[in-house]
């Protein structure tokens, strides 16, 4: 009978606890607390022109942006666009592009050519412009004409933007801008300092996966080294892939894969360039709104 009366009361506790979490849970979404709005800086911003052909990919990321499928679909963003001041017109467009849309999340839109405005108070800065590579041109050939861009930008980040701003260096040679960027703006913490390297790790991954016929999210321990670039080394040498036996090394198809596979790595960029006839951008946008995870 004890045991019984024991019982009892351990769901009388246990519905208890559970109708004050539904009550505390109405209360919560009935007062609609709002999160803090988060500021994010877009570099290139203005869409394609002969300037700064890069742009594209900041003009299609963001409306992405807006809708939150960066930061989540309850994180209220504001948004700052910097462009070079050839593309004042053009970037003030994306801005009336941004207010027509009426994103619900986006809660301010600042469009600008001066870099001192678009870096002030930025929590995320997404730095997509950049000189652009064209047809024929190494990652080389563009680095210097970036290193007084991010020079500049990293100056500005180091002396305005939020103290906990996070980066993601976009424009290539990405390894190498982010250096920079580090190197002139000490404020930022390294570790939020990040670059885009992401496209060839997931090109390693898709490339191992159509060798080997299996699903891309079998292949695990894919390695990038070194820049994004010709001198650029894919690793495969560690890879598994998973097995109706667990994960194993790729062994007996190794050598066949090391093949082509560094190259088509190096080179795929230059391909679909070739193929579609100007700079690609669903790529990059995509892995710039996951890069947090």
């Amino acid at each position: 009978m004890d045991g019984f009366v024991s019982i009892e009361k351990s769901f009388v506790v246990l519905g208890c606890v559970y109708l004050s979490w539904k009550i505390i849970k109405h209360i919560w979404s009935s007062l609609n607390l709002e999160k803090d709005p988060v500021t994010v800086l877009v570099t290139g911003a203005a869409g394609k022109n002969q300037i700064c052909l890069i742009g594209q990919i900041g003009y299609a990321l963001v409306p992405m942006i807006a809708r939150g499928e960066m930061l989540g679909p309850d994180q209220p963003v504001i948004i700052h666009m910097l462009d070079i001041e050839q593309a004042a017109v053009a970037l003030n467009g994306v801005k009336m592009e941004l207010i027509d849309a009426a994103f619900p999340l986006l809660k301010g839109v600042v469009a600008t050519t001066d870099v001192v405005e678009a870096c002030s108070g930025v929590n995320i800065a997404i730095l997509v412009g950049g000189f652009p590579r064209k047809e024929g041109m190494e990652r080389k050939d563009v680095m210097s004409k970036n290193v007084s861009i991010y020079k500049a930008q990293a100056l500005t980040l180091d002396q305005h933007a939020a103290p906990d701003c996070k980066v993601l260096v976009v424009a290539n040679p990405a390894n190498t801008n982010a250096l920079i960027l580090k190197e002139f703006a000490p404020s930022i913490p390294e570790k939020n300092i990040t670059c885009l390297t992401r496209l060839d790790h997931n090109r390693a991954l898709g490339q191992i996966s159509e060798k080997l016929n299996v699903h891309v999210s079998d292949v695990k321990n894919v390695i990038i080294w070194g820049n994004h670039s010709s001198t650029q080394y894919p690793d495969a040498n560690h890879a598994t892939v998973k097995a109706f036996t667990g994960e194993k090394p790729p062994q007996s198809s190794l050598a066949t894969i090391n093949g082509g596979y560094v190259l088509y790595i190096w080179t795929n960029d230059e391909t679909i360039l070739k193929e579609l006839g100007y700079q690609w951008v669903y790529l990059p946008m995509d892995l710039m709104a996951c890069h947090k995870d």
